[in-house]
């Protein structure tokens, strides 16, 4: 095999262009474990650098002809080399993470036996101490050709990406797609923060069947509650009815709503749950390759239910770091993952014990580690007091906000049906109470100032 990629990748640094302009500075002569081959290559990258072009077989052939330093029998096997390389029709994409596979794995094959002579005594230079650095840098080979942004050379480009239209997972609720600009864009953490029975997994159970019923594929990690009880909160949002008769539906009315749903949407929901504090991101990205080989199922969104009580897979424990930086790493690990897998990811967070019985929640009532929000790309607080409760509502407040001005709509309040899992849009006139809301206000209209406990008759005599 690798005697076969050799080949390959002479041929095309000769006859290729666009293929050896975009791999020559990443391939070594050590990679070619045939001397003959490696001399082959050598006489390449000389030809380039001298006249930064690729040589032919024919100035090949005189270029090695005048060399002085390689036997007769290695002339004779470089002359047969050069007698086999052609241009052939490969696959772009394919041939260059091909050579990046090899170049890698080349580094690596001689990276250990780099090692194994310095532990042998046979390197003199090298001490044992410098093996760990040498495997880094045979870990660390990658085709990476962006070596920054060019202010002035890539403006066209960055005019381009001002006015791209990213992919986004859109919500179901006119509100969170305002402060979200269309919804959840990929490689970034949502995190809700709410208290206890508040309603974190009511609100990641309804964007998941939501996001279904878009034909999105979404994968929902629970480690709180088990895998039939997320399915069963889905089922009653999506079946529309409430959890007490969902306990009572026959079995061919619940197989007929289940047929319904599947009709409705080409999208995948997979729920699998993990032990409260064991799983981390090692066991997710198992978890996703595992999906991709057995039932070809790539999400576009994850939810993780919730982040608290997953583990960190540098931590082994949190007893000998605090939480500040062991919840900071999770939120770190899951960030890594949602751009590794380019999906956005959803999941949640406690209050503190203050922050629970706060009707203003901030950032400040982040529980264990204010680290999280940090790293958060959008986070915001679900709150739920007697009053609201009492008008089947729930308010949400905007704490942190990558994706616009976390000022514009920062207070809002939706519509809850616990007894269906379900969210959904007030009327206009529910949001009006709201003074920072971010809407048009009818000054006739009576306004609750919830920061001072005051109520106004009109939304001018606050100012006044």
């Amino acid at each position: 095999m690798n005697q076969t990629i050799e080949r390959t990748t002479l041929s095309n640094l000769i006859y290729n262009e666009e293929y050896a302009r975009r791999v020559l500075p990443f391939i070594k002569p050590e990679y070619y474990s045939d001397l003959s081959e490696r001399i082959v290559f050598e006489e390449i990258v000389k030809f380039s650098d001298k006249y930064n072009n690729f040589p032919t077989p024919e100035s090949l052939s005189i270029e090695i002809d005048g060399r002085k330093d390689i036997t007769d029998e290695h002339y004779k096997k470089i002359v047969e080399i050069i007698s086999t390389l052609e241009p052939k029709e490969v696959d772009m994409s394919w041939l260059v993470d091909t050579t990046e596979k090899f170049c890698k794995d080349r580094a690596i094959y001689n990276a250990v036996l780099e090692g194994i002579q310095i532990i042998d005594g046979k390197d003199k230079e090298r001490s044992p101490e410098s093996i760990p650095s040498i495997l880094t840098d045979a870990l660390s080979v990658c085709f990476d050709t962006n070596i920054g942004h060019d202010y002035i050379e890539n403006a066209e480009g960055r005019y381009e990406y001002y006015h791209r239209v990213e992919e986004r997972i859109p919500f179901d609720l006119d509100f969170m797609n305002k402060i979200t600009k269309g919804g959840l864009p990929p490689k970034t953490l949502n995190i809700a923060l709410a208290g206890t029975g508040v309603g974190k997994s009511l609100f990641m159970c309804h964007m998941a069947a939501s996001t279904l019923m878009q034909g999105k594929n979404v994968l929902y990690i629970t480690l709180e509650m088990a895998e039939e009880r997320i399915a069963e909160r889905i089922d009653a949002n999506l079946m529309n009815i409430t959890l007490d008769d969902l306990h009572e539906l026959p079995k061919t009315m619940f197989e007929s709503r289940v047929s319904k749903i599947q009709s409705k949407t080409n999208g995948t929901l997979i729920v699998k749950e993990y032990p409260t504090a064991s799983a981390h991101v090692g066991h997710f990205r198992a978890l996703l390759k595992e999906l991709s080989l057995k039932k070809s199922f790539k999400p576009d969104v994850i939810f993780i239910d919730y982040l608290n009580i997953c583990s960190s897979s540098r931590f082994k424990g949190n007893a000998t770091v605090g939480s500040y930086f062991y919840v900071k790493a999770i939120a770190e690990e899951l960030r890594g993952l949602a751009v590794e897998m380019n999906v956005p990811i959803m999941s949640a967070t406690q209050t503190t014990r203050g922050g629970f019985a706060n009707s203003d929640v901030g950032l400040e009532d982040t529980s264990e580690s204010f680290g999280l929000p940090a790293t958060a790309d959008l986070m915001f607080a679900l709150i739920s007091t007697e009053e609201l409760e009492d008008l089947n509502q729930i308010a949400v407040k905007q704490l942190k906000n990558r994706y616009g001005d976390p000022n514009a709509n920062k207070r809002f309040v939706l519509g809850i049906d616990r007894s269906k899992m379900k969210l959904y849009d007030c009327e206009q006139n529910a949001q009006d109470d709201i003074i920072d809301s971010g809407q048009e206000y009818n000054d006739d209209v009576p306004v609750f100032d919830r920061g001072q406990g005051n109520r106004y008759e009109k939304f001018s005599d606050i100012k006044t």
